[in-house]
């Protein structure tokens, strides 16, 4: 008995769980304010991901694509980079940001992207010599790591870019919270701003959840701006909310400008958000406000009530972006459910030493199985198989079938969730968080013992 990491045996996959590094790395480029990322490869490389995009939030956003085809493909897509480079620049003149990420057909072929870069700065400096776009070279081969790696491949090339020069203290801390919903980004600017703390969000997708406005104006992009990123080597630290969703740029802060780096436990969950507050707290000298003490005694009240008479001992399987899933795990064991299968979906060798699976593994006292390079192929056989016992899946809605045909209740959590309504506005980080999330758990099982008649009529003596 305990937890073992393990990797899953077959070579191929069936039923993916992520999307390809260029997803993770557009959905990065999107963050920031007057940016277009350009998708140097096929057309389907860019569809398909903003598909993705409006199923979840509901919204379109602009992504650009070389568009390549057979004939780039044998003599180099150098001409489609300058191209599109070009022809964003002319059609947007307020673009600032172009984040030219490669994929699978162009790492293979070989284009030279930094070379084809050098060139369009030279252009663009020549036909608009008063206005600076940064192109910026991302290297996000899908054969390389997962849209996990995109995502903070594109923060770390973006930093590395724009971010070159020392600049004056600015009193500020860079926070890093990986790839979240406009719900967390509302609920962590609200517990900085409750502190007092003053802080940039790094990249900053409030408005992800687009206004309808009277003007009729498009809000649907990034918060996070050129200056913004600049100013980041002047910060008094950076703290990173995600080990594999941007900790690199603040590494990088670090070990280039001697931006202290902290990375904290993805704070999902009492204890975790309570790590996240201390740590801010010591970082600026501000202490943690009355309110969020109420909000944290709100939580657990609510999570109490839930606790041991309905999820104790429920076994549950997890799939999903690792700081996510890992993080609902530590969650899972507060509330008295028992994780018992972590689907993660890449093959990251970093994962067997996290010091929270480590802390697991000396703590657990059950079978619980983490699986790396998984999907959902995985998590089905587990459901079909009696033994395992599965009473709850958390994890996105490429899921549902899962649970659908072998009648296990679901909770929604995670990219992309575009089967109920308004996810993506809802946290689930931090104490908020941790109560919305331990309601739904609840909700979900409390429909489920109404569809099957299993003990409902407990629900009329809670």
């Amino acid at each position: 008995m305990g937890c073992e990491v393990t990797t899953k045996e077959r070579a191929g996959i069936i039923n993916p769980m992520y999307d390809c590094q260029p997803a993770g790395a557009q959905y990065a480029g999107i963050g920031i304010k007057d940016s277009i990322p350009l998708v140097h490869g096929g057309q389907g490389c860019s569809m398909f991901v903003r598909l993705l995009f409006a199923q979840h939030f509901k919204e379109n956003f602009d992504i650009a694509s070389t568009s390549l085809h057979e004939d780039s493909a044998v003599f180099g897509g150098h001409q489609r980079i300058q191209d599109g480079v070009m022809t964003l620049a002319r059609r947007y003149p307020q673009l600032r940001v172009i984040p030219v990420l490669t994929t699978c057909s162009t790492e293979i072929i070989g284009d030279d992207v930094e070379g084809n870069i050098n060139v369009c700065n030279k252009m663009l400096k020549q036909e608009f010599p008063d206005r600076k776009v940064f192109v910026v070279p991302v290297h996000t081969p899908s054969f390389k790591n997962s849209q996990v790696g995109g995502y903070s491949e594109c923060v770390l090339s973006v930093f590395k870019t724009i971010a070159t020069r020392k600049v004056e203290p600015t009193g500020k801390i860079n926070l890093f919270p990986g790839w979240v919903n406009p719900g967390d980004v509302v609920l962590l600017k609200r517990y900085l701003r409750e502190m007092g703390v003053d802080a940039t969000i790094f990249m900053d997708t409030e408005d992800f959840d687009s206004p309808m406005l009277p003007d009729k104006s498009i809000h649907t992009h990034g918060r996070t701006t050129v200056e913004d990123i600049a100013a980041s080597t002047g910060a008094i630290a950076s703290v990173a909310l995600a080990r594999y969703e941007g900790a690199s740029a603040a590494e990088f802060l670090k070990s280039d400008f001697d931006v202290p780096a902290h990375v904290v436990p993805t704070p999902y969950g009492i204890a975790n958000t309570d790590a996240m507050l201390r740590k801010i707290s010591e970082i600026t000298g501000k202490p943690i406000p009355e309110s969020l003490v109420a909000e944290r005694g709100v939580a657990l009240d609510a999570l109490q009530d839930l606790a041991h008479m309905f999820f104790a001992d429920k076994r549950v399987a997890l799939f999903g972006h690792p700081d996510l899933v890992i993080g609902l795990a530590e969650f899972c064991l507060e509330v008295e459910l028992k994780p018992v299968l972590l689907l993660l979906g890449d093959d990251n060798t970093k994962y067997k030493r996290d010091p929270r699976v480590l802390e697991m593994k000396k703590n657990v006292d059950w079978d619980m199985e983490i699986v790396c390079n998984a999907d959902l192929w995985e998590l089905e056989k587990r459901a079909k198989d009696p033994e395992h016992k599965i009473d709850l899946i958390l994890g996105h809605s490429k899921g549902r079938y899962v649970a659908i045909d072998n009648n296990i209740p679901m909770t929604r959590v995670g990219f992309p969730t575009f089967d109920r309504a308004g996810l993506y506005r809802h946290p689930t980080m931090g104490y908020q968080g941790a109560m919305l999330l331990g309601e739904a758990i609840a909700n979900s099982m409390f429909a489920h013992m109404e569809y099957t008649k299993d003990r409902e009529w407990i629900l009329n003596t809670w």
